[in-house]
């Protein structure tokens, strides 16, 4: 839900983001039930998926040492910062070994890791992040607080709703890491090259948010990891 225009964090409140807001406003409804599909969804694939969740915690501790999940520190919803579930790619404590984005042929990334990403696998866990409330199904790609605080004033537009698992920006930068192979400064490319050209795609989806197109970008999403 949409807390009163007063009641927004102060660096929510300026003219940047109002229009943004104003859009949303507007599409209330739509945003209740937003939340109850996601709701709903999430309760029914979280029981469903459990055998295949199991099944690949079971892989992903054969594979390597260390512990199945991947927790991180990411934001969401006005700002507020939260715990991501996700399955774990990389070696143990690969935040300590290199930077908080992956470049393509990254050698944190383990064998069962390399597959995970591939197929987007490991990314179920964050159903329960959607069960609690922290995150969509469609919505921004939650960020670390250290790209966040790089926002523009206009790019905190997105933070007006939930993270979400999917957006048109991640399957648009769905080969991120390419992007990222040859720069001698990954951190620096990222916050200044890649975030500006995905954070037009987020702005965009806020402008434009509808329920019908939060169901074709999930459709467009596993059109994306089959091909």
């Amino acid at each position: 839900m949409l807390k009163p225009w007063g009641q927004l964090p102060r660096e929510f409140r300026t003219e940047a983001v109002r229009p943004y807001y104003e859009a949303l406003c507007r599409k209330k409804a739509q945003l209740i039930i937003k939340r109850m599909f996601d709701l709903i969804l999430s309760c029914v694939l979280i029981v469903l998926l459990s055998p295949v969740m199991l099944i690949l915690a079971v892989a992903i501790k054969l594979d390597s040492p260390g512990t199945v999940m991947f927790r991180q520190v990411r934001v969401t919803q006005y700002g507020k910062e939260f715990r991501i579930f996700k399955f774990r790619t990389m070696v143990q404590n690969a935040q300590q070994l290199g930077t908080q984005v992956t470049v393509k042929g990254d050698s944190r990334i383990t064998r069962m890791g390399h597959f995970l990403r591939k197929c987007r696998l490991d990314e179920l866990p964050q159903l329960f992040n959607i069960l609690l409330g922290e995150m969509s199904f469609v919505g921004t790609r939650p960020e670390v607080p250290k790209y966040v605080s790089r926002y523009t004033p206009e790019m905190m537009a997105t933070l007006l709703l939930p993270a979400g698992v999917t957006s048109q920006a991640s399957i648009q930068y769905k080969d991120e890491d390419r992007l990222l192979e040859n720069a001698q400064d990954a951190d620096k490319t990222y916050v200044e090259q890649v975030l500006p050209g995905k954070m037009e795609y987020n702005l965009k989806s806020i402008l434009e948010f509808s329920l019908w197109k939060d169901f074709k970008t999930m459709i467009d999403t596993v059109v994306a990891v089959v091909r």
